[in-house]
Parts: C-alpha cells; sequence; structure tokens
C-alpha cells in the first residue's frame, strides 16, 4: 500500500509538471504585437484596426494577438513611422506623406488635383501602383498589407471664406511636414507652420494658426470645427492610411500566419473606406449645424494654381517617379 501511495504521489507531481510544462509552452509560443495609429478611438481607422486584431486572433488561434495604440499614444505620425520601420513597434497605419521619408516614390500619391473621385483613387492605388510601391517600402523595412483610408483633405480656417485661391493668401495654416501639402497651401499663397498633430486643436484655439487641412472625417472627430469658422471642400490632396508591418515583426511571423494579416487587412482596409466616404456628407451637415460656413467653390482655380507645388514636389520625388505615377493615375482614369 505505502509503495502504491508513494507511486501515485509521484505520478501526480509528474503530470502537474508535464501540464505546467506545456503550458508554459504554448503562452511562450503566443506573440504579442503593437499596433498603432493616429484616429481617435470613434475614427474609422481604430474600428478597423480592431476589427483586423479581433479576426488575426480568431483565425490564429489566440497564438498572435494584437494590442491597438490609437491618437498617437506612441507617438506623433512621423515618430510612429519611424518606429514601426525600426521594429519597436510592431504595425502601423502610416500616410504616404510619412512613407516618403524613406522611399521619395510615395510622395507623388499626394501630388495635388489628380484624382476625379474615391473610384478613382482606388482604381489607381490599388492597381499596378502597389506592384510598383510594395517592393520598394519593403527594402526600407515596411511589408504593406493593403491601403486603407484617410480621404481627400480639406481646408479650414477662423477668418474668412475661402472661395478663390487668392482668399487663402497670408493666412497661417498648419500642415503635417509634408511636402506635397506644404507645397499645395504656398501655391495658394498660405503661410505654412509645422505643429505635431496632438497640439493642433490648442494652436487653433489660441490662435497660433489660422487654419488647418484634414479629410473630413479627421476635422470632425477632433472637433476642429469647434475652434473654427469656415470650411471650404477645396479635396486638394488625397492620401490614405497604408497598413504596414514591420519587417521585423513580419520575420517572426510563419507563412500561414503572414497569409492570414494579409487577407485580414483587406477587409478592413474595405470597412474604413465605406465608413468613411459614407460618412462624410453627414459629418460636414453635423459641423455646419454646429456653425461652421461651409463652402464649396469652383476648383479648376485651385488647381490652376499648383505650378509652383508641382515643380517643387517633383523635384523632390523625382520626374522620372512622377512620369511612372501619372501613367498609372492616367490608365486608371481611362477604365
Amino acid at each position: 500500500m505505502k509503495t502504491s501511495r508513494i507511486f501515485l504521489i509521484a505520478w501526480l507531481m509528474m503530470a502537474a509538471f508535464l501540464v505546467c510544462l506545456i503550458g508554459q509552452r504554448a503562452e511562450a509560443q503566443v506573440l504579442s504585437l503593437r499596433f498603432a495609429h493616429y484616429g481617435e478611438e470613434t475614427h474609422p481607422s481604430h474600428l478597423a484596426a480592431k476589427q483586423f486584431a479581433a479576426k488575426v486572433e480568431e483565425r490564429t488561434k489566440g497564438q498572435v494577438k494584437i494590442a491597438i495604440y490609437p491618437a498617437n499614444i506612441l507617438g506623433s505620425p512621423p515618430e510612429q513611422c519611424e518606429q514601426v520601420r525600426l521594429g519597436a513597434i510592431d504595425m502601423g497605419l502610416p500616410t504616404q506623406g510619412a512613407l516618403d521619408k524613406y522611399v521619395k516614390a510615395f510622395s507623388v500619391v499626394m501630388l495635388p488635383f489628380v484624382y476625379d473621385d474615391y473610384d478613382h483613387v482606388y482604381r489607381t492605388l490599388d492597381g499596378p501602383s502597389m506592384k510598383w510601391l510594395a517592393p520598394l517600402a519593403e527594402k526600407a523595412g515596411f511589408i504593406i498589407l493593403s491601403n486603407w483610408e484617410w480621404g481627400f483633405r480639406n481646408l479650414t480656417n477662423s477668418k474668412r471664406p475661402i472661395l478663390k485661391p487668392e482668399d487663402a493668401k497670408g493666412l497661417k495654416i498648419r500642415t503635417p511636414p509634408e511636402i506635397q501639402l506644404e507645397a499645395a497651401m504656398e501655391a495658394l499663397g498660405g503661410i505654412v507652420t509645422k505643429i505635431a498633430f496632438p497640439e493642433v486643436y490648442m494652436a487653433l484655439a489660441q490662435g497660433v494658426v489660422d487654419a488647418q487641412e484634414n479629410p473630413i472625417a479627421v476635422i470632425y472627430h477632433n472637433k476642429f470645427y469647434e475652434v473654427q469658422k469656415y470650411l471650404t471642400l477645396t479635396r486638394h490632396v488625397y492620401n490614405c492610411m497604408v497598413h504596414v508591418v514591420s519587417a521585423k515583426a513580419w520575420a517572426k511571423l510563419t507563412p500561414e500566419q503572414q497569409k492570414i494579416f494579409r487577407e485580414e487587412s483587406k477587409p478592413a482596409g474595405a470597412y474604413m473606406r465605406k465608413a468613411i466616404v459614407a460618412e462624410e456628407a453627414d459629418q460636414i451637415a453635423k459641423m455646419e449645424k454646429a456653425g461652421l460656413k461651409v463652402a464649396r467653390p469652383d476648383l479648376a482655380p485651385f488647381r490652376a494654381a499648383m505650378g509652383p507645388a508641382y515643380a517643387r514636389i517633383g523635384k523632390y520625388a523625382g520626374e522620372e517617379n512622377v512620369k511612372i505615377f501619372m501613367k498609372y493615375v492616367e490608365d486608371a482614369r481611362k477604365k
């Protein structure tokens, strides 16, 4: 009896040890990744990121868990992009203006007034141009999964309605540190000021700057309409969030997990695109009801004023890159 009891205790201890060891190994196999982006928690970018993270965790059976950090919690947009490149952040949603600091070809995506509408944008960016840009990004440390959304950018200010290009002359306009946006606003006669995105609301409220330019959803979700009087629907530049993974994080994924990442990025981006476009008219109406005066000017004179901007962006991006991309734009226009 005594021998049997000793054997039973030993067996139970061994079983407990094995369970513990298996649990530790299973825990060790779980890959935890950090996903940072610019959008507020109410913005479609955050909702799309949550959708992506949930589907990845479900399809990898919990072996990949993604923690999301919205609203610039992990740094300003340029800082986030650099951290993704270095592998300090595993995943992000930089715009082309952030990526062009590493790959000049991305800068041509944001040429002013080159797209007809959202459908034209999607045909351009999701087509052959992606096959051109993605390998360039990979060499710089970014694995592109898919294009998401940000939107056509529009101008708000606290001084006066902008009905023609000369109305913007002399306005102190905040832009991100992106040459396309700086060049476009300066071509209209604006005085460009660089202010970190988290500080824009206060800068507008205190009159440090008169104006800013962003997509409708950004203006709405960040409540810039509370500290601005006028919105002009210039739609001067389009850019989108590009769903990227750090090359260092990508190397940690199995081929099957990489496949899941690519497959789940596209529907998340499609959700964000649909939400952004569908909500624009309603958000404009709500801001107008809150007191923002909205102008819808003829854009032909604004486009005609962009000569200096095109020259400056072309010099920065490289004329050959402009030529390559504009062929994609024109080909997409014909479809």
